[in-house]
């Protein structure tokens, strides 16, 4: 894809000032690689304690589905920071970005993240209508947990790969 000379052109201040500020360079980064710890680390942890929970009896998963409610929070606010340190990056080099494969299908991945988490709280909220060992909401939650520990390691390989074929 070639990017339009107008985009280029409207962008050329923040690509120029980006260029040459080793500061701007090293903060959008960091909340750029912060915000993926925040999230990433968050979700990639409670995916691993639903995993753990669905073990448990119905009884036992009350004060987890609690916690797992509480995190989504913070997994949002990460997300956030990773979004806008993204466009920040994205337009610091658009002519880059823009063309390539790679950085399309991660940002094709992170849609499916985003709505695997929306139907993952689908899920938590039907479960706080019916958390019964019986529910169908358990498996469904398993599936968005697994669903969701692959997306955040993929879309973390095909960041590194943005960065070293780009």
């Amino acid at each position: 894809m070639i990017v339009p000379e107008s985009l280029v052109n409207l962008l050329k201040p923040w690509n120029e000032f980006y260029s040459h500020s080793k500061a701007a360079a090293t903060i959008v980064i960091f909340l750029h690689v912060g915000g993926l710890l925040l999230a990433g680390g968050l979700a990639i942890s409670a995916d691993r304690g639903t995993l753990r929970a669905l073990r448990f009896a119905a009884t036992e998963r009350p004060q987890f589905m609690r916690e797992l409610g509480a995190v989504h929070r913070w997994v949002i606010t990460g997300l956030t920071v990773v979004v806008v340190s993204g466009v920040l990056l994205l337009t610091a080099d658009i002519e880059t970005f823009f063309g390539s494969w790679i950085y399309w299908t991660k940002m094709a991945l992170v849609v499916v993240l985003l709505i695997n988490g929306w139907m993952m709280t689908r899920t938590e909220a039907s479960l706080r209508q019916d958390a019964s060992e019986a529910s169908p909401h358990w498996r469904s939650l398993h599936r968005a947990s697994v669903m969701s520990l692959a997306l955040w390691f993929v879309i973390t390989a095909f960041g590194v790969a943005l960065a070293n074929f780009s």
